[in-house]
């Protein structure tokens, strides 16, 4: 299970207008995940990062059966939960709070706001999709008001199969979210300079 520690740099939460949860990958950490900020267009915004326990999220691939990744995947959620309510709490509404992940932090950022959809700032996924043996739609209502997202990932991807990121695509469009998605032949499993740039444009704006 998951002790709730965050790690936060940018403005502080008490005087921002907007906050950035950032979401780190299987093996990362929160340090990691933040740097990736000095690239983005979030001046002024309180930048919060989650620290997994042992530095992964749950245990097993986000494309096996979401019981085998329990009691973790549940208890990941639930430090995301607190960490909205927290945000919220020093007076930033949820049209200014915004997230991003990468890779596994990306599979549990797409989880996390299709769970429980609202008006976001925005939302961007380097490499994720929704997490499951398959898609359980009962799992997600709401209306995203149009919030902005970008999914960006790599076909092939090790990791991520590109029709998982394509039915994503699709649950968050039928949810009425401003969804852009790009797909890059032979990226590898990184972070690109034009996705980051796509972020900036779409969602950082």
């Amino acid at each position: 299970m998951h002790s709730k520690k965050i790690v936060t740099a940018g403005t502080d939460i008490n005087e921002a207008k907007k906050a950035l949860i950032m979401i780190h990958g299987r093996g990362g950490s929160a340090e990691d995940i933040l740097s990736i900020a000095n690239y983005l267009n979030v001046d002024g915004y309180a930048l919060l990062a989650p620290q997994a326990t042992n530095n992964t999220w749950y245990p097993y691939s986000f494309m096996a059966p979401p019981a085998q990744n329990e009691p973790f995947l549940s208890s990941a959620l639930e430090v995301l939960t607190d960490v909205v309510k927290e945000v919220e709490a020093a007076g930033i509404m949820k049209e200014n709070i915004y997230f991003l992940g990468f890779s596994q932090g990306a599979c549990l950022t797409m989880e996390f706001v299709t769970r429980n959809a609202a008006k976001y700032g925005g939302a961007v996924a380097f490499t994720g999709g929704l997490i499951g043996d398959k898609i359980y739609p009962d799992n997600y209502k709401g209306d995203f008001g149009q919030t902005p997202v970008f999914i960006g990932t790599s076909n092939p991807d090790p990791h991520v199969p590109v029709e998982r990121v394509h039915a994503t695509v699709n649950i968050l469009k039928n949810m009425n979210a401003d969804v852009t998605d790009r797909i890059y032949d032979n990226m590898g499993h990184t972070i690109s300079q034009d996705e980051i740039n796509l972020a900036n444009q779409l969602v950082f704006k």
